[in-house]
């Protein structure tokens, strides 16, 4: 168990507290779950534009002439693809097909990549990463592994309102860095990498940057009227998206077959770490698969681990719940056999030892436009 003492901090902790936020324990570190609310947090995400510390997520630099061929033994997903300033989500697995973590990978120079990685896999990642590559033989000439998670520091901007924000604060930006993309440029007198991708389900930008600049980078952005937010906003709005978490959906026991996430296996890439047994279960199917569902009625919210039921049996449990502020009901996701996933199926959600119906959606659960 981590102690208070031990928790580790992000640049932007001392802006945390000025800012009267509520910390919290999260993958070993001390962050910030709300501010002003999560309700006020998340709409402000859907309507206009907040920003979040994810200076806890980790950053490796992946560098050399067999930068790409280490990358793509390494990945699901097929590198190879990428042009400079592109990047692509991607899972790392191990031998098993189990996930080691699901992350994004940047093509940020000619011989150069950049993974940002989940905070609380750094430990796991950076050896499995180092291991992989001693296991491959590239001369160290050929092949650089740097993790930059300590000096580094990234916020992200979601909402309507983002690139208005970046506009003002980097004109031209929303043009050169669209979607999925990743760019170089000035701010606050240093280099930063702009990306562009998200986890809410809004437009949004995200600022990688160095340690000691994080803050400046904060204060800019308040300046622009952006509402801080919390690791509480976040989860909602990534659950109405069914976007996974590493710890719910992921695991080193669960497969991206198993997630809904085939589409980022790039099975017809030679070799690489577990592609044999996501080869078997695509071809031959698997007990488990991820769902989405949404509550039937009035219940309290669904939680992780509560039991699901389906003809009075309890065939999984949610890995995912939470009350939607968008929807104003319950949701939540969950593993449950494949024969009982079909949309629009009935299923029950055990909560507090009483079960409440619950219907199998399509994900994701909220679409703005309907």
């Amino acid at each position: 168990m981590t102690t208070e003492a031990q928790l580790k901090r992000t640049p932007l902790y001392e802006s945390h507290r000025r800012l009267g936020a509520r910390l919290v324990e999260f993958g070993g570190w001390e962050m910030p779950v709300q501010y002003d609310g999560i309700l006020a947090e998340h709409n402000a995400v859907r309507t206009d534009c907040g920003m979040f510390d994810i200076s806890h997520m980790g950053e490796v630099r992946v560098s050399g002439p067999q930068a790409l061929a280490f990358l793509n033994h390494l990945l699901t997903n097929d590198l190879a693809k990428l042009g400079v300033g592109q990047g692509q989500y991607n899972l790392m697995c191990n031998e098993r097909g189990g996930t080691v973590d699901d992350l994004y990978a940047y093509r940020i120079g000619e011989e150069e990549y950049l993974l940002i990685i989940n905070a609380s896999r750094i430990e796991a990642d950076v050896p499995h990463i180092n291991a992989v590559a001693a296991g491959l033989s590239f001369p160290a000439a050929d092949l650089q592994i740097e993790n930059c998670s300590d000096y580094t520091g990234a916020i992200a901007v979601q909402g309507p309102r983002s690139v208005a924000v970046m506009e003002a604060l980097l004109p031209g930006v929303s043009a050169e860095v669209k979607r999925n993309r990743i760019a170089w440029k000035s701010l606050a007198g240093e280099n930063v990498l702009v990306a562009r991708t998200g986890y809410t389900g809004e437009d949004g930008f995200e600022l990688v940057i160095p340690a000691e600049t994080t803050a400046a980078v904060w204060d800019l952005l308040l300046k622009q009227g952006v509402k801080p937010c919390g690791l509480g906003a976040r989860d909602t709005l990534r659950t109405e998206m069914c976007y996974p978490l590493y710890g719910h959906e992921l695991d080193e026991e669960t497969s991206a077959v198993e997630a809904g996430l085939a589409k980022f296996v790039a099975l017809g890439k030679k070799a690489f770490v577990g592609k044999e047994h996501l080869q078997r279960q695509t071809l031959s199917g698997t007990s488990k698969t991820l769902v989405a569902f949404r509550m039937n009625g009035r219940s309290a919210p669904p939680r992780p681990h509560y039991p699901l039921w389906v003809g009075g049996q309890a065939v999984g449990e949610v890995t995912s719940g939470t009350q939607s502020p968008s929807l104003g009901v319950g949701i939540g996701m969950g593993y449950v056999p494949p024969a009982c996933a079909a949309s629009g199926e009935s299923l029950e959600v055990e909560i507090r030892s009483k079960r409440f119906p619950a219907g199998i959606v399509t994900k994701p659960i909220f679409r703005k436009n309907g």
